[in-house]
């Protein structure tokens, strides 16, 4: 929710390149046309979304990660842990996008699209009214495409640049690091993993935005009318800002809540015996 006000300037500009010509430009226009409130939009929708879909991501993403290592026993999970955590990745995004998707849906209308709804207790009658129950999930598959890479790089990435801050930046063991400095490591690791996830999904994100904003629009025509460069690279500036503190946020929370119930922060180096 943190981030919404990214999220409406980085949605309007994938939709409307003409009126929202870049980051600043974005923000004025916003600013000037709805007020600082306008920067808000959809934060109802945003909020229980991301959260539902959260939920089932991260609790998810452990119990798929333990059943895998179990799976293939000790020694070949150890063997195979990028795997592991790829594929135990991928399988929690998977329900995790169905949890979200009608919420994506409402949220991307309400943001794009001038004087469609006020949020989501408005927004999701009319939506549902003008495309039927399906309408919401019409975006389902260009957002597994997005989330599904966006969450294995997240997982994968996050978890391997945890051990390497430990490893090659931070000067002590992390079991002589304080939660506090852990906490840093968590954020720190997280933030350089958003950027690598914003790249990665940022084509089947400009999909999500573009099949959601407009009515009866396919994969095929949207691709048509960007093209394929404009599909990789608009709105990518500023969404690899707003994924990179998303991404940190969420492992500093996700940690931070993980240290109050007594359990160690995210990520492990295996300390070298004596």
């Amino acid at each position: 929710m943190a981030v919404t006000p990214l999220d409406v300037v980085k949605c309007n500009i994938q939709t409307n390149p003409a009126k929202y010509k870049g980051i600043g430009n974005g923000f004025k226009v916003v600013v000037g046309e709805n007020g600082v409130a306008g920067l808000f939009k959809g934060w109802v929708p945003t909020l229980i979304g991301y959260s539902a879909q959260g939920a089932f991501k991260f609790g998810l993403y452990e119990y798929f990660k333990k059943t895998y290592s179990d799976m293939a026993g000790e020694e070949m999970a150890k063997k195979y842990q990028n795997a592991i955590y790829l594929a135990g990745s991928a399988s929690a995004e998977f329900f995790a996008d169905i949890a979200l998707c009608p919420f994506e849906a409402v949220k991307v209308k309400v943001q794009t699209v001038p004087g469609f709804a006020r949020g989501l207790g408005d927004g999701l009658p009319k939506f549902i009214a003008q495309e039927g129950v399906s309408g919401l999930y019409k975006g389902l598959k260009p957002l597994w495409g997005r989330q599904i890479p966006y969450t294995m790089m997240k997982f994968g990435a996050f978890e391997n640049t945890v051990q390497a801050l430990y490893k090659y930046v931070v000067p002590k063991p992390k079991s002589e690091c304080s939660k506090g400095e852990q906490l840093g490591v968590s954020f720190a690791a997280g933030y350089i993993a958003g950027v690598f996830c914003a790249v990665v999904s940022h084509p089947a994100d400009n999909l999500v935005s573009k099949l959601n904003a407009q009515k009866g629009a396919t994969a095929g025509d949207i691709i048509k009318e960007m093209g394929w460069v404009a599909l990789f690279t608009r709105g990518l500036g500023l969404r690899i800002i707003m994924v990179g503190t998303l991404t940190g946020l969420q492992w500093g929370i996700y940690d931070a809540f993980k240290v109050a119930m007594g359990l160690p922060t995210t990520g492990s180096v295996e300390e070298k015996k004596k």
